[in-house]
């Protein structure tokens, strides 16, 4: 394993956006890659087996006794790291990691996960080992706080994958100087790297016609960041009935995440039911990251909660309307069309049951300029998104070279 470059915080590939990353920095670097997954079963029914070594991290949840022991010893010594050396063990008891990659996204817009990012990195710069922060997504008012900036100053490269992110850090950095004698990482802004990830047009189901068919994909997690409770699905339906009664156009409601406590396909089937009886909505079923990308690729519009739902439709040149929730949405079609307005609907603002369908009907009055602007825009953000890829291997080619002479 010490030959290998190592990817962690990976939540496993039921969450297809994380499936997305791993499987495109796979393709895009020269090494042979081990990643570290909360859930490695779910890796091997995807796309990742195959692409890279994958290995389980051990659970609490099923060594009982072993966290009671580490439970004890954290509370006598102090140690809070103890855990993570637990659940990386496979890992850390190797003692020449060179480099570790946190599989970044939007991990660091979670207040639930802030805790064990820190301590995973602590725990590789603790061992030696240089860690590098790829794809992330920051909110800039994250930034105010010195535990986070502290953290993030242990990291040897940061690379953000739009630029709200990529200018935050870097002030961040020049606010606070040389804190603790710490060095600022180096800060890239490349596109996410699932813009450049590859797709698998499977046979389209009865009801999806090719080129006019609207893509809509809805989450719990934006229903959890609704400002009233239920204002989110009432304003899909309106827009479901606007699509079936306005236009010509069919309807495909596509999942992105399929976790028990976390499932797109509860609030889609919700829907399908509602409107199945009108012969114009077709549900699609679970499937790899690159299936689902070829099925959102043959769509006219899309309509997106999950991040990398919405990076498939605009990497295949489709109009995209966000239904989103933090500076990931908002970062990334700023990058792409100079605003943001317009191009994503914060899910915070859905006040009226029509304001979803408010927001499509611009989208489809600008279909012709947005296709022409993702057309002429795509082939060199993809090109951008794979300098991640060189910046991994050009790091990875100065930790090893010392090691070749």
């Amino acid at each position: 394993m010490k030959d290998k470059l190592i990817m962690y915080m990976h939540a496993g590939s039921g969450n297809h956006g994380c499936e997305a990353i791993v499987n495109s920095v796979c393709h895009m670097i020269k090494e042979d890659a081990v990643l570290i997954s909360y859930r490695g079963a779910e890796d091997e029914t995807y796309s990742l087996r195959g692409l890279c070594e994958i290995v389980q991290e051990r659970s609490f949840a099923k060594h009982r006794f072993a966290h009671v022991l580490y439970y004890v010893y954290r509370k006598l010594t102090g140690d809070r790291e103890s855990f993570i050396r637990y659940r990386y063990h496979k890992i850390m008891k190797e003692k020449k990691i060179p480099l570790a990659v946190s599989i970044g996204g939007d991990n660091y817009c979670y207040d639930n996960m802030l805790s064990d990012l820190r301590l995973t990195n602590a725990a590789f710069n603790r061992q030696r080992t240089k860690t590098v922060l790829l794809g992330c997504s920051i909110e800039p008012a994250l930034l105010k706080r010195r535990e986070i900036v502290e953290d993030l100053l242990g990291y040897h490269t940061i690379i953000a994958r739009e630029s709200i992110t990529g200018e935050a850090l870097k002030k961040a950095f020049q606010d606070v100087g040389n804190l603790q004698g710490k060095k600022a990482p180096k800060v890239c802004c490349y596109p996410d790297p699932a813009f450049t990830l590859g797709k698998k047009e499977l046979p389209l189901p009865e009801g999806f016609t090719l080129g006019n068919t609207v893509g809509i994909n809805v989450s719990p997690m934006i229903q959890s960041k609704e400002s009233r409770a239920g204002i989110t699905m009432e304003n899909y339906q309106n827009m479901i009935r606007f699509i079936i009664e306005r236009t010509d156009m069919q309807i495909a409601l596509i999942p992105h995440v399929v976790w028990n406590n976390n499932d797109d396909r509860i609030p889609i089937h919700a829907l399908y039911e509602k409107y199945a009886g009108t012969g114009r909505v077709v549900e699609i079923e679970d499937g790899t990251c690159e299936e689902l990308k070829g099925y959102i690729s043959r769509c006219r519009f899309f309509v997106g909660a999950r991040t990398h739902a919405t990076i498939a439709a605009y990497s295949s040149g489709v109009p995209t309307l966000v239904v989103g929730y933090s500076v990931k949405a908002r970062g990334i079609a700023q990058d792409l069309f100079g605003t943001w307005e317009n191009y994503v609907l914060p899910v915070q603002s859905l006040e009226k049951p029509e304001d979803l369908t408010a927001a499509f009907k611009w989208l489809m009055e600008q279909e012709k300029d947005i296709r022409a602007r993702l057309d002429n825009r795509m082939p060199a953000y993809k090109e951008q998104a794979l300098l991640t890829g060189k910046e991994v291997d050009r790091l990875w080619g100065e930790l090893r070279q010392p090691q070749e002479i």
